[in-house]
């Protein structure tokens, strides 16, 4: 529930603070007072786009902030911290702040910065703007359809054909996909036979290409390979003055060092490493030396391997490694040509049990979608009349597809009959703006059980009304009202009336710069309000003693003022 609007330089607005109540809240005032600035800044508080133009002149800064108790809504707490946003003591605080300069906007959710994605997410959870731009929602299908699933609580139903026709889906495209593979494997058999032939002949080996280059720079420099070990062999032992030669000379020093001074024997550990060392230097060479074979034929071979690799690395991808996995794929194309039909068997079988289970899952949703139909047109026609359309008819046509669909097996569009001889049409080929609105009353209390967002603000809502029908559309809000927190922004007495908590905004000047101010009105403060409203002159006492009838038949209960609507015999749905 929200318990407080503070807006601080928005328009016209210098600061306001609006102190709001459970129960059916309104807000009254004369044109041009600031009620729409206050609708405008409820709207940039759940994530509205916002613009520099708001800023009030001379103000650096336009902010809008909103308390709300959230005590009663483990739900919405729960929303909150799974998007890790805390909520103390069951309290929640937006605020959105727009900069004069640029019109640059940030938004913090219980003083921790937010983008403007995350306020409107949680904004929407908390409030629901009704006004007559928003009931034009109630001309799409889709908005359409979506009433009547909550209404005949199909959730569930819903749900399972979502999931059955993406199954379907998924069922159908992986046969498209498989059909699309052999389709193209097919018309490049031919080819793919001829990589796979020569790529498998060729019978490559990891690592070959590396092995090969190795041996053919050792084949192709094979004398001058054993000439330098050659020359390392003799210089470590076969020639004269050989390094192993001059290293045995130092033998019989060093054994003399370490008589005279034992702590020497350090070096003599030096001196059988380098000797070890070198030994292993001479035997290691020697091994090389052996190894090392002036061998033509050999490199001929090497070389034609090599050629047979590098054309194959040329013709398909340009390395080793792309040569192997052409012919891996190749091989898995054709392998395709052979597993196909079997695999398309197994998919089809797929398709039909899937397309099976979303015919299932649709006949049971279209079972609930009747019957709710019935049931939501016989409710909302039991409204019409209150709401000052007494020969009003109301009716859910499903119209049957050719096929389900991830949302069933019908189109859903609501139809109406305002006037008496009329046949009932869409309703967007129908209603005026002032009928839409009161179109969506009429779901909205029907539907107030199930919406859970606890705050709905009306805007507009008596826009073309009058009367007794106003006296209506208040009883209705303070239907809604017994189950959602209502603010209503009204310009009729017989609605403000209705109210529990009435708010009233006065333009006026503060420093010789207008502005508007906000303030509860009880007891004769209310009348005068109300008052005014009925004939613009507050101190009337015709007027003064209509608004105290007004009010006196608010606090008994309902106005009782629907006019009683002739039968008509009972129609199918």
């Amino acid at each position: 529930m929200l318990t407080e609007l503070r807006i601080r330089n928005l328009a016209i607005i210098d600061a306001v603070t609006l102190p709001l109540a459970p129960g059916f809240n309104v807000l009254t005032g004369e044109t041009g007072a600031g009620k729409s600035i206050i609708v405008g800044a409820l709207g940039l508080l759940i994530g509205e786009r916002a613009s520099s133009d708001l800023v009030r002149t001379g103000a650096e800064k336009a902010t809008v902030e909103g308390v709300f108790d959230l005590h009663d809504r483990a739900d919405l707490i729960a929303m909150l911290d799974e998007r890790g946003i805390e909520c103390e003591d069951g309290t929640l605080v937006l605020k959105r702040e727009v900069a004069a300069s640029g019109g640059r906007a940030r938004a913090w959710v219980n003083g921790s910065p937010v983008t403007a994605g995350v306020l409107a997410d949680v904004g929407r959870a908390l409030v629901n703007v009704h006004g007559q731009h928003e009931a034009q929602a109630l001309l799409e299908p889709e908005a359409q359809r979506r009433i009547l699933d909550a209404f005949g609580d199909a959730e569930r139903e819903v749900g399972a054909v979502a999931e059955a026709w993406r199954e379907a889906e998924s069922a159908r495209d992986a046969v498209a996909a498989l059909n699309a593979r052999r389709d193209e494997a097919t018309k490049r058999a031919d080819w793919l036979a001829h990589v796979a032939k020569e790529i498998g002949d060729a019978q490559l080996r990891e690592g070959e290409q590396e092995r090969l280059d190795d041996e053919a720079r050792r084949l192709t420099h094979a004398e001058e390979l054993q000439q330098l070990v050659g020359e390392l062999t003799a210089t470590l032992e076969q020639a004269d003055g050989s390094a192993m030669q001059a290293l045995g000379h130092l033998q019989k020093p060093l054994a003399a060092l370490q008589r005279i001074d034992p702590s020497t024997a350090r070096l003599q550990e030096l001196f059988d490493n380098a000797w070890y060392a070198l030994e292993e230097l001479a035997r290691e060479a020697q091994a090389y030396a052996d190894g090392v074979e002036h061998d033509p034929a050999r490199l001929d071979e090497v070389e034609r391997r090599r050629d047979l690799i590098f054309r194959l690395m040329k013709k398909y991808g340009g390395s080793f490694e792309a040569v192997v996995r052409t012919g891996r794929e190749a091989r898995a194309e054709l392998d395709l040509l052979d597993t196909a039909s079997l695999d398309l068997r197994g998919l089809e079988q797929r398709v039909t049990d899937a397309e099976s289970s979303l015919a299932r899952a649709a006949a049971a949703l279209s079972k609930k979608r009747e019957a709710a139909a019935r049931a939501l047109a016989k409710a909302v026609e039991a409204r019409l009349p209150d709401l000052g359309m007494p020969d009003g008819r109301f009716l859910v046509d499903l119209r049957a597809r050719e096929a389900p669909s991830a949302t069933g097996a019908e189109d859903v569009e609501f139809r109406v009959a305002l006037n008496v001889g009329h046949e009932a049409r869409a309703l967007a080929r129908v209603a005026s703006g002032g009928e839409l609105a009161r179109v969506m009353l009429a779901l909205k209390t029907i539907l107030a059980r199930l919406d859970r967002v606890p705050t709905l603000i009306f805007d507009e809502v008596d826009a073309g009304i009058g009367g007794r029908t106003g006296l209506m559309v208040g009883d209705a809000m303070r239907d809604v009202a017994d189950h959602h927190q209502v603010f209503a922004i009204t310009h009729l007495p017989q609605i403000a009336a209705r109210a529990h908590h009435h708010i009233t905004v006065q333009k006026g000047a503060k420093g010789g710069v207008t502005t508007s101010d906000v303030g509860v009105v009880e007891e004769a403060a209310r009348v005068d309000e109300i008052a005014r409203m009925l004939g613009g002159d507050a101190e009337s006492v015709t007027s003064r003693e209509h608004a105290r009838e007004l009010l006196s038949v608010a606090a008994r209960g309902r106005s009782r003022a629907a006019a009683p609507r002739a039968q008509r015999p009972k129609r199918r749905v």
